[in-house]
C-alpha cells in the first residue's frame, strides 16, 4: 500500500515569520506539503502556545519504499531576537505505525533538531533526525540550506529567496543530494520549487490559517 500526497502548489506565499517553521502563532494551525529527494510528506500542526505544536504526520520514503502515520510533537527550545536577525532551535519528535510495501506494520518514531538563522537578506538552516522503524529501516539524516533574498520587499509584499539545499542521507544509494531552488512567499502562503542534481523535484507549500 502506498501513500499519494497530492501537492497544491501555491504561486504566492507567506512572510517572513512563516518559512518551514514547525511552530506557529498561539491558537493557530499550519498544513505543510513537503516532496523532495528522498520523501514524500505531508504534515498538519496546531499550536496550542508559541513554544510547542501537536499534529499529525505522514510520510513516503521512496528509496526503502515504506509509510509513516503518527503523531507529531514539536518544541521551541530556544528564540533569539535582535533588531535586524533572528535565530531559531526546536527539537522534533514523532511516533507512529510505519507500514511495508507488502502492508505488514510495524512501531515506529523518529526525533531530531531543527536549527535556523535568518535576515531579510540572508538565510541558513540545519536540522538533523534519526528515524527508527521496527524491521523496516534505522537510519540518520540531516540537511542544511543557505538563502538570499535578490530583493528586500516590504511588508505584504511578494518575496524571493534563491536557496541551495544539501541532503545528507549516510545509509542509501545516493548518499548526498544538492537541490538548488527558489522560495516565493506572501502573507501567509509559502512555497518552494526546485531540481535537485539527481533530476528529482523539490515542491514543498505551506499554509497557517
Amino acid at each position: 500500500m502506498r501513500i499519494t500526497l497530492i501537492s497544491v502548489y501555491f504561486i504566492c506565499l507567506i512572510s517572513s515569520g512563516v518559512f518551514a517553521r514547525p511552530v506557529s502563532y498561539p491558537d493557530g494551525w499550519t498544513l505543510m506539503q513537503m516532496n523532495d529527494a528522498e520523501n514524500n510528506s505531508l504534515h498538519v500542526h496546531y499550536s496550542p502556545t508559541r513554544h510547542y505544536s501537536i499534529g499529525y504526520k505522514a510520510e513516503y520514503h521512496r528509496d526503502a519504499d515504506w509509510q509513516f502515520h503518527g503523531g507529531q510533537l514539536n518544541y521551541l527550545v530556544q528564540r533569539w531576537n535582535a533588531p535586524s536577525e533572528q535565530a531559531n532551535l526546536y527539537f522534533k519528535s514523532g511516533a507512529g505505525l510505519a507500514i511495508d510495501h507488502t502492508g505488514d506494520g510495524s512501531a515506529a518514531a523518529f526525533a531530531g533538531i531543527a536549527a535556523d538563522w535568518e535576515t531579510r537578506r540572508y538565510f541558513t538552516s540545519y536540522e538533523n533526525r534519526y528515524t527508527y522503524a521496527e524491521a523496516i529501516e534505522k537510519h540518520f539524516s540531516q540537511k542544511a540550506r543557505i538563502g538570499i533574498a535578490p530583493y528586500i520587499g516590504d511588508y505584504g509584499d511578494y518575496h524571493t529567496w534563491l536557496m541551495l539545499q544539501l541532503d545528507h542521507h549516510p545509509t542509501h544509494h545516493h548518499e548526498i543530494t544538492l537541490t538548488p531552488l527558489v522560495r516565493l512567499f506572501k502573507g501567509d502562503i509559502m512555497a518552494e520549487a526546485g531540481m535537485s542534481n539527481r533530476g528529482t523535484l523539490l515542491l514543498n507549500s505551506i499554509v497557517r490559517f
